[in-house]
C-alpha cells in the first residue's frame, strides 16, 4: 500500500510532461509555419509595390499624352459648333431678304379664303420689318417690306370691310316679333330668342382680323368701320320691322303681331309678362267712337260738338302707334344683341364708344318719330281735337314700362344718348297733361249752340265723348296720372307715388265730370220746354252714372267724391219729378177742384154740364198734346225708360180712373162719345207709345 502510494505520482508527473513537450513541439511548429508565411507576404507586399509603382508611372505618361489631344478636340468641336450657328444666322438674315420676293404671291391674291396662311405671312413680314430697322434701317430692303406689310394690312381691313358687309344682314321681322314677344298662356317661360346676326366660321374670322389690327396694325379704323356698317343694320332691321306692319295692314287690314294681349296692371295674372306689348284696335275703337257720336246722336240724330275726333286715318293711325311701340322694344332687344357681337370684336376699353356711335341713327330715327308724335298731338291739341291726346297714352305707358331696359342697355354710353329717352318722356307727359286740361276746360266752355242741341233730349255729344275720353284714362289711368304728376310742383315718391297719382286722375276725372254737369245745365236751358229740358238732363246724367259704374270708373270717382252715385242718382230722380210735374196740366182737369157735386139721378145745371165738359175736353187735348210732343222723346236706357213710363202710367190711369168712376150715371150731354174718347186701357197705350220715335 505504501509503495503503490507513492508510485502515481511520479507517473502522472512524465505523463503530464510529456504532454508538455508535444504542446511546445506544435506551438513551435505553428510558430515557424507563420514565420515562413510573414516572409512570403513580405515578398508579396513588395512586388505589388514595385508593380503599383510602375503602374502609376505608366499612367502618368498616359495622362501627360492624352490631355493635350483632348484640349484640341474640344476646341475643334467648340469651331465647328460656331461655325454651325453662323451658317444658320446667314440662312435666316437671308431669309430676310427674301420675305418680299416669297410673299408677293400671297400678298396680292389677299387674305380671303386663307385667312390663317395670309396672317402666318404678314407674321413673316412684320419680323422683316422689325430686323431690317434693328440692324440696317438704311437699307432699300426696309422700305420694300414695309410697303408690302402696310398692303398687307390695308388688304386685312379691306377683308374685315368685305365680311361685314357680305355677311351683316337685317333681322328679319318675324324673327325680331318672335323676339319680343311673350306668351302669357303658358307657365314657363318660352325660351329666348337668339339673334345670330354673322355666321360662326365668318365671325371668328372677323374676330381674329380685328385682333391681328389691334396688335400688330396700330390701327382703329376698322371700329369706324364696324360701327358704320352695324349701325346701318339695326336700322334697316327697324325699318322692317315697320314696312312688314305696313303691309300686312294694307294686305289683312289687321297688323300682325304675334304677341298675346296684355291685362290691365291691376288685373291679377299668373304670371307678369317680361315686356308690355300694346295691342292695336284700342285707340281706333275710341276714336270710331267719338267719330260716330260727333256725326249722329246716341238716338241716331245729327248733332255736333268741338270735341271733334281724328277724321279718318283712324286705322293707319293705330297701325303707326303700334308699330312704333314694337319699334321701341325692337330697338332695346336688338341693341343688346348687338352689344353682345361688339364685345366679342372691339376692345373692351373702346365698346362702351363704338356702340354709341352703332346705335345713334336708329336711336335719333326713334326718338325723331315719338317727337314727330307729339308735334302731332300738339296740333291736333290746337285744333280743340282732344281726342289726339288718346294716341300719346299706349306710347307713353310702353315707353316708361321699357325706360329700364333702355337705361340698362345703354349704360356706359354718353349722357347725350341716356337722355333722349327720357326727353321724349317728358314732352310726351307735358303735351298729354296739356292736353287733359285743354279737354277738361272745353268741357265746360262747350258753346250752347241751339242747333247743337239734340231735339229729342237724347244725350248729348258732349257727355258721351267726354265719358269715352275718360273710359280711355281707365285703361291708362297709371300713365294719366303720372301726367297730371309731372306738371305738380309737389309730388310723392317711394311707395306712395301711384297713390298720390291716383289721387291726381280722380281729382281730374271729378273736375271734368263737374264741368260737364255745369255745361249740360246751361244747355238744357236752351229747351223752351222744361219737361224736355228734365228728360235731356235726366237721359245725360243717367248716361253718365251707367257709363262710370260699367267701366269701373265709378272706382276711380271714389277715391275722392265718396258720395258720387248717390249723387248722380239724386240728380236722376229730381230731374224724373221734374218731367212728372209736367202731366200737371193734364191730371189737373181730372182734379175734384170746382167739380159739381154729383148724385145719381140729379139733373145738373147748364153750367155744371160745362165744368164736366171742360173738364173732359181739357184732359184729353193735354194728353193728346203731350202725347204727341214726348213721343218724339228719347230715353235710351230701356231700364230708365219704362220706369218712366209705368211711373206715368199709374198717375195717370189711377186719376183718370178715379175721375171716370165720379162722373159715371151722370147724365152731362147728350153726346157721351165726344167727350169720354178714350177708355182708361187706351190712356196707357197711349203713354206706352211715349219716347218711341218709331211708333
Amino acid at each position: 500500500m505504501g509503495i503503490t502510494s507513492r508510485m502515481i505520482p511520479t507517473e502522472d508527473a512524465s505523463a503530464r510532461k510529456r504532454e508538455i513537450e508535444e504542446k511546445l513541439k506544435q506551438e513551435q511548429e505553428t510558430l515557424s509555419f507563420i514565420r515562413e508565411n510573414l516572409e512570403k507576404s513580405d515578398q508579396l507586399t513588395k512586388g505589388m509595390v514595385s508593380i503599383l509603382s510602375s503602374f502609376e508611372s505608366r499612367l502618368m505618361q498616359l495622362e501627360n499624352s492624352i490631355i493635350p489631344v483632348h484640349k484640341q478636340t474640344e476646341n475643334l468641336q467648340r469651331l465647328q459648333e460656331n461655325v454651325d450657328k453662323t451658317l444658320s444666322c446667314m440662312d435666316h438674315v437671308i431669309s430676310y431678304y427674301h420675305v418680299a420676293k416669297d410673299t408677293d404671291k400671297i400678298i396680292r391674291e389677299g387674305p380671303t379664303g386663307r385667312l390663317d396662311e395670309y396672317l402666318a405671312c404678314i407674321a413673316k413680314i412684320q419680323k422683316a420689318v422689325e430686323y431690317f430697322q434693328d440692324n440696317n434701317p438704311d437699307s432699300p430692303e426696309l422700305n420694300t417690306v414695309k410697303a408690302r406689310f402696310e398692303k398687307g394690312k390695308e388688304l386685312l381691313e379691306g377683308e374685315f370691310r368685305s365680311l361685314l358687309t357680305r355677311y351683316s344682314k337685317p333681322v328679319p321681322p318675324i324673327l325680331i316679333l318672335d323676339a319680343i314677344s311673350v306668351d302669357e298662356e303658358l307657365e314657363l317661360v318660352q325660351d329666348e330668342v337668339v339673334l345670330e346676326h354673322l355666321p360662326e366660321a365668318v365671325l371668328q374670322d372677323i374676330i381674329c382680323i380685328a385682333g391681328w389690327l389691334v396688335e400688330y396694325g396700330r390701327n382703329q379704323d376698322f371700329m369706324n368701320v364696324y360701327f358704320q356698317i352695324r349701325s346701318n343694320q339695326l336700322d334697316r332691321s327697324i325699318k322692317g320691322l315697320k314696312d312688314h306692319f305696313r303691309k300686312n295692314s294694307a294686305s289683312s287690314g289687321v297688323p300682325y303681331s304675334p304677341a298675346v294681349q296684355t291685362k290691365r296692371k291691376d288685373t291679377p295674372t299668373k304670371k307678369a309678362p317680361r315686356r308690355p306689348v300694346y295691342i292695336p284696335g284700342t285707340i281706333r275703337k275710341a276714336q270710331n267712337l267719338l267719330k260716330q257720336y260727333s256725326q249722329h246722336g246716341l238716338d241716331g240724330k245729327k248733332g255736333g260738338s268741338n270735341l271733334n275726333p281724328l277724321e279718318g286715318k283712324d286705322d293707319v293711325l293705330d297701325i303707326e302707334i303700334d308699330s312704333y311701340i314694337h319699334c321701341i322694344s325692337a330697338f332695346v332687344k336688338l341693341a343688346q344683341s348687338e352689344y353682345s357681337l361688339l364685345t366679342e370684336i372691339i376692345p373692351e376699353h373702346h365698346q362702351k364708344k363704338t356702340f354709341d356711335s352703332l346705335i345713334q341713327e336708329a336711336l335719333d330715327n326713334l326718338m325723331l318719330e315719338g317727337e314727330n308724335i307729339v308735334t302731332a298731338a300738339r296740333r291736333a291739341i290746337m285744333r280743340h281735337d282732344y281726342s289726339a291726346v288718346l294716341t300719346i297714352f299706349p306710347i307713353l305707358k310702353h315707353l316708361k314700362m321699357t325706360k329700364p331696359d333702355f337705361d340698362t342697355t345703354l349704360q356706359g354710353t354718353a349722357a347725350s344718348t341716356k337722355n333722349k329717352l327720357p326727353t321724349l318722356i317728358t314732352s310726351m307727359e307735358t303735351i298729354g297733361a296739356k292736353a287733359l286740361e285743354e279737354f277738361a276746360d272745353s268741357i265746360k266752355n262747350d258753346p250752347d249752340k241751339e242747333y247743337n242741341m239734340p231735339k229729342d233730349g237724347t244725350v248729348h255729344e258732349l257727355t258721351s265723348n267726354a265719358i269715352l275720353f275718360l273710359q280711355q284714362l281707365l285703361d291708362f289711368h297709371e300713365t294719366a296720372g303720372a301726367m297730371l304728376a309731372s306738371q305738380e310742383t309737389s309730388s310723392s315718391t317711394g311707395s306712395s307715388a301711384s297713390e298720390f297719382n291716383k289721387k291726381l286722375l280722380s281729382t281730374y276725372i271729378c273736375k271734368v265730370l263737374g264741368n260737364l254737369q255745369l255745361n249740360l245745365l246751361s244747355k238744357s236751358k236752351v229747351y223752351e220746354d222744361s219737361a224736355l229740358s228734365a228728360i235731356f238732363l235726366h237721359n245725360n246724367y243717367n248716361y253718365t252714372l251707367k257709363s262710370l259704374e260699367k267701366s269701373d270708373l265709378i272706382q276711380l270717382v271714389t277715391v275722392t267724391q265718396k258720395k258720387a252715385e248717390a249723387s248722380y242718382r239724386e240728380l236722376i230722380e229730381k230731374e224724373i219729378q221734374t218731367y212728372q210735374r209736367s202731366w200737371a196740366k193734364v191730371t189737373e182737369h181730372l182734379a175734384d177742384r170746382n167739380m159739381p157735386v154729383l148724385h145719381p139721378g140729379t139733373k145738373l145745371k147748364d153750367k155744371e154740364r160745362q165744368v164736366i165738359k171742360d173738364k173732359f175736353k181739357g184732359f184729353n187735348d193735354g194728353l193728346e198734346e203731350l202725347c204727341k210732343i214726348q213721343k218724339g222723346w228719347a230715353i235710351p236706357d230701356k231700364e230708365q225708360r219704362d220706369f218712366i213710363r209705368q211711373a206715368q202710367k199709374k198717375v195717370v190711369s189711377d186719376a183718370y180712373r178715379a175721375f171716370l168712376q165720379r162722373c159715371a150715371n151722370i147724365f152731362f150731354t147728350k153726346n157721351p162719345e165726344k167727350y169720354h174718347k178714350y177708355r182708361p186701357e187706351e190712356v196707357e197705350e197711349m203713354i206706352e207709345k211715349l219716347f218711341d220715335t218709331s211708333a
